[in-house]
């Protein structure tokens, strides 16, 4: 370059990478100086792989996928092996026998044939006898049906395999039938050997209800299931145990015999059924000289096992949180109440109005269980709030129910009525606190009309189907197959029940005015009083009297 006077003048070069933003201005400001500007575009790889990166990954995906399905059970992801888990008949520290198991005698005693077969097929087969192929168990949940399985493997010191049902069906088709061959194959090359299917009816279920018209993958895995228990041998000592709290749901196909012979039930425990469940979830606890464990079994109506162990565990929190050295009675109470009733919420604010209406709404409930010839005793009542409750009155049976008589069920909506009745007799209004003491109380009454057939203008007779549909659930699209003048009258007769047994539980609280204060006073004072303080009130008032 030659500047103005001829002389030659330096030039310089620079390389520069411009901003992004007033780009344009900058470029003319350097034109106008003259300044000579050559633009050099920067290369890179990625404007040559990104147009073919989507193809490249789907590739890898797949290739990655079809490895880890060849792989072993080991693999992280094996969509084709069973994730059953095992329990060998040489493992002693896991192994669960009968003496784990209390409460339901009746179905260890149907199991023990299973047990004599697994231990000696010879003396079965020499009569040609043929053990089942298939039990079910079914049940509550809770109730042990598979701590029972387990024991009859421990018991016949055989293998065990466990798999829950869900754990079948995968997103991906054939899956899970691939998964029941590969179940029955580590089964036969283990045999003797039990394989116990949790939740059966998550991959039991009626087949050709579904989306896929009978052909979805769990209808697959049900059918790999059939083939697979009509492929074996029964004296190949391979048995399946499945457990289920819905039999009504399977499939027919699977209940056949052949397949799944015996149906076992595994129900409730009784008093004594608790009382030795409870014997032996307490058998590594130090208990107190104090705890009677047959008053705790009588107490624990309607509790399965895993609530009696739930109560149990609860039981040595709270003395631990104490820093005893032992449980005692007291320990095992407040368990109970927390189990049945929630846990005490004490730190929840309310002013002393509200507090004085829950007092007579409490107490009208317990009253009414006084006075009601068929009611259950009470057992506590409180109005420190527990759970979702501002207050409870909790009532216990003297004995387990299994049949309820006409008067026990009136009885029972009268309690429930009794909360509400006491707000209006004393504090001359009421509260949405009965809401759910009404929606029990219409149940009930509901089902005196349609189901058990206690209504005296429509007689013996039951209205309403019970069908589940596999898309709305249990209750919703329960078909009604009455005509609406029936339907009037039913809602007429719910109506007549509820309301004779408001004017019932009013009249009766009005005659006892002085008792339903004396309750309230002491639940205001003393915030919660046992059964038998509540009976010494009523005896001092009728002394009096």
């Amino acid at each position: 370059m030659v500047g103005d006077e001829g002389s030659p003048k330096k030039v310089s070069t620079a390389e520069v990478l411009l901003p992004f933003e007033n780009k344009d201005v900058l470029v003319n400001e350097l034109l106008a100086k003259g300044v000579e500007i050559r633009v050099k575009h920067r290369s890179s790889i990625w404007n040559s792989i990104w147009p073919i990166l989507p193809f490249v990954l789907i590739v890898v995906f797949w290739v990655a996928l079809f490895r880890m399905m060849q792989q072993g059970p080991q693999s992280a992801i094996s969509f084709g092996k069973a994730r059953a888990r095992e329990v060998q008949s040489k493992d002693k520290v896991r192994r669960v026998t009968f003496d784990d198991v209390a409460g339901i005698d009746e179905a260890k005693e149907e199991l023990r044939e299973v047990i004599e077969f697994l231990r000696d097929p010879t003396k079965f087969k020499r009569l040609g006898a043929r053990i089942p192929k298939g039990i079910i168990l079914v049940g509550p949940p809770g109730t042990g049906k598979t701590l029972l399985a387990k024991a009859v493997a421990g018991e016949a010191n055989v293998s065990f395999f466990s798999i829950s049902g869900s754990d079948f069906v995968e997103l991906f088709v054939g899956v899970g039938a691939a998964r029941v061959r590969d179940l029955f194959a580590r089964a036969k090359r283990n045999a003797p050997a039990i394989v116990f299917i949790d939740e059966l009816d998550a991959v039991g279920r009626y087949r050709g209800a579904g989306i896929g018209g009978g052909h979805d993958e769990r209808e697959q895995t049900l059918n790999a299931l059939l083939v697979e228990m009509d492929g074996f041998d029964p004296n190949e000592g391979i048995i399946v145990i499945g457990a289920t709290n819905r039999p009504d749901i399977l499939d027919p196909a699977l209940l056949r015999p052949g397949r799944f012979d015996r149906k076992i039930v595994v129900n409730l425990p009784d008093v004594n059924g608790r009382e030795a469940i409870l014997k032996v979830h307490t058998r590594n606890i130090p208990l107190g000289k104090d705890v009677d464990l047959k008053k705790l079994a009588q107490g624990t109506p309607g509790f399965s096992g895993a609530d009696l162990a739930n109560m149990v565990n609860e039981a040595a929190l709270i003395a631990a949180k104490k820093g005893k050295g032992q449980v005692n009675m007291e320990d095992f109470e407040e368990a109970r109440d927390k189990v049945i009733m929630g846990p005490e919420r004490r730190s929840l604010a309310m002013s002393s109005k509200e507090k004085r209406m829950i007092a007579y709404h409490e107490a009208g409930h317990t009253l009414a269980a006084l006075l009601l010839p068929e009611a259950d005793p009470i057992h506590k009542v409180t109005i420190i709030p527990r759970g979702l409750a501002l207050g409870t009155t909790q009532s216990l049976p003297t004995d387990d129910k299994h049949t309820f008589s006409r008067e026990y069920i009136l009885s029972k909506i009268g309690t429930l009525l009794a909360g509400r009745a006491a707000e209006k007799l004393v504090l001359n209004t009421v509260t949405t606190g009965a809401a759910n003491d009404l929606e029990m109380a219409t149940q009930l009454a509901r089902k005196m009309v349609t189901e058990w057939g206690m209504s005296e203008k429509l007689g013996p007779v039951t209205f309403g189907k019970k069908e589940e549909h596999i898309f709305l659930g249990k209750e919703i699209g329960r078909p009604r197959d009455h005509s609406e003048r029936i339907a009037e009258i039913i809602d007429d007769e719910i109506r007549n029940i509820i309301h004779e047994q408001e004017q019932r539980i009013e009249k009766l609280l009005r005659e006892h005015l002085p008792v339903l204060h004396k309750i309230a006073e002491k639940l205001l004072e003393k915030e919660t009083l046992t059964g038998e303080e509540i009976r010494k009130i009523l005896e001092e008032y009728r002394r009096q009297n």
